[in-house]
């Protein structure tokens, strides 16, 4: 279950409280679902109590339990807590881990894409021509044609009209100089970076080790790949199930898969922000989150180890994370590599 699809099921809960006369509110138009703030807190929590006491003349706590009682078994939600003054607290199921990496799978490189994908190789070809142009000559600087390049394809993914037919923006010779010294990769990833409030850093040269952001992003993506390279010369493929770890490491592999789950809202606040560091920040803690949970818990076998259900399941969600780490490179304009 992604956060979109809980936000959901909390809607549907309200609008039945209100059609059957639980409570007396005006119907939001989309309720709010983050990640959990803290652990102990379950996977995802909504203030949606709060914002519905006033309005229904109740307070906070005794809306939260109407529609606690609403939600509690509802399917991929295990539990449904009220914290504080009317916080609700989910925690979700295992049948909802497993959904979402077999979501992410299925998807594949449409996965948080909500453009219309008819023809997508095509217009990803045409996407990428219109951020090649190198001629000289132009006003804007370097930072703001790499944005806006990177813009142009998050608007896309995140469902505006394909503009990529538009003339490409030439790049000012600061651009050309940069990508020549940098690589491709680096100076838009250092572009990309920072807040557009926050001024660029440019190193010196590109630093191939995991001190690199943009390196361990792009490692943990070629991780992901040699992990399903090497599962195929052992045999065996990753297919979603139970990642068989237990309670003490449910926060381990609890972070990677809200990163997978909230990865689209991320694509949709870059968009509604127009704020690509805001993908190129969860493509960080992706990368991070996923070394954090492959090194507790490895995908593959060990020595005269036979390959296992848990394996396959680890698997998967390793592919599940290459695939999202795949697909934001891709929106800020940088490559996947298979190798590193």
């Amino acid at each position: 279950m992604t956060p979109a699809e809980l936000s959901r099921t909390v809607l549907r809960s309200v609008r039945g409280a209100v059609e059957e006369q639980e409570l007396s509110v005006p119907v939001p138009a989309r309720i709010v679902v983050r990640p959990a703030p803290r652990p102990g807190c379950g996977d995802y929590a909504s203030n949606v109590a709060l914002q519905l006491a006033k309005p229904a003349g109740r307070p906070a706590r005794e809306v939260a339990e109407i529609l606690r009682k609403r939600l509690a078994g509802r399917p991929g939600i295990a539990r449904v807590e009220i914290a504080g003054p009317g916080f609700l607290n989910f925690t979700l199921g295992d049948e909802a881990q497993v959904a979402l990496v077999r979501e992410v799978l299925a998807q594949g490189s449409g996965y948080g894409d909500r453009s219309d994908r008819t023809n997508l190789g095509a217009r990803r070809a045409r996407t990428a021509e219109a951020g090649s142009a190198d001629d000289s000559g132009a006003g804007s600087s370097a930072r703001e044609v790499v944005v806006a390049e990177a813009l142009a394809r998050i608007e896309v993914a995140a469902g505006a009209p394909d503009r990529s037919c538009a003339p490409p923006v030439p790049h000012p010779p600061e651009l050309v100089a940069l990508l020549a010294r940098l690589g491709s990769d680096e100076a838009r990833w250092v572009l990309l970076r920072p807040a557009a409030h926050d001024p660029v850093r440019v190193p010196e040269r590109p630093v191939q080790r995991e001190s690199n952001p943009r390196f361990r992003v792009q490692y943990a993506h070629a991780r992901a790949r040699a992990l399903l390279r090497n599962a195929g010369e052992l045999g065996f493929s990753g297919e979603s199930g139970d990642v068989g770890q237990g309670a003490p490491a449910g926060r381990t592999l609890q972070g990677l898969l809200t990163l997978l789950a909230t990865y689209p809202s991320a694509i949709e606040a870059a968009a509604r922000l127009r704020a690509p560091d805001r993908i190129v920040r969860h493509l960080e803690a992706t990368a991070d989150a996923f070394f954090r949970w492959h090194d507790d818990f490895p995908p593959l076998p060990v020595g005269e180890q036979k390959p296992l259900a848990v394996h396959r399941a680890r698997l998967a969600l390793a592919e599940a994370a290459g695939t999202v780490l795949a697909n934001g490179l891709r929106l800020l304009g940088i490559s996947a590599p298979e190798y590193l």
